[in-house]
């Protein structure tokens, strides 16, 4: 942490002394971008410097949205997301906490409003189990097919 300002010197003078011995020890060498030229972006463009982040960061731009725009995009992909689930329970769960969360948005007067309406959480199922694969369970080969187990010492005397 810096000193404070010395009595008598200005404030330009101060900061000037703190950039030089900084130089002096070193603590600007080494710098990520040093040499680059500067990113600078179109003068038009006030939020030039919030797409750059979101760029350099790798920020999923959905998680930007309002929250009753992520919903309704939400919705939209309700039926690939339920595909990739594999049990019953799971699916109603998951539609319960979407409806649920439709409500609350519903309920909320802050934001844009976005109509978006609950699923239909009967239909949606019906169609789950349409989409699923009939379960076939593998015939199990009979007992004579396998070759007779050698008894042990133990089964031979006791048998």
């Amino acid at each position: 942490m810096t000193k404070r300002r010395p009595p008598g010197m200005s404030r330009q003078e101060w900061v000037e002394a703190q950039i030089q011995r900084a130089q002096n020890a070193g603590e600007f060498d080494n710098l990520p971008g040093a040499g680059k030229p500067l990113e600078l972006a179109d003068e038009h463009d006030p939020d030039w410097w919030v797409k750059n982040f979101i760029r350099r960061e790798n920020i999923e731009t959905d998680a930007l949205l309002p929250p009753a725009m992520q919903l309704r995009k939400e919705k939209q992909q309700v039926h690939e997301k339920i595909r990739t689930m594999r049990h019953e329970s799971e699916v109603r769960e998951y539609l319960a906490d979407l409806n649920k969360r439709i409500r609350i948005s519903i309920r909320d007067t802050t934001g844009p409003v976005v109509p978006t309406g609950p699923v239909d959480e009967h239909a949606l199922l019906a169609q789950w189990r349409m989409d699923r694969p009939p379960r076939n369970p593998q015939p199990r080969p009979a007992h004579e097919d396998r070759p007779a187990a050698k008894k042990s010492i133990w089964q031979k005397l006791f048998s």
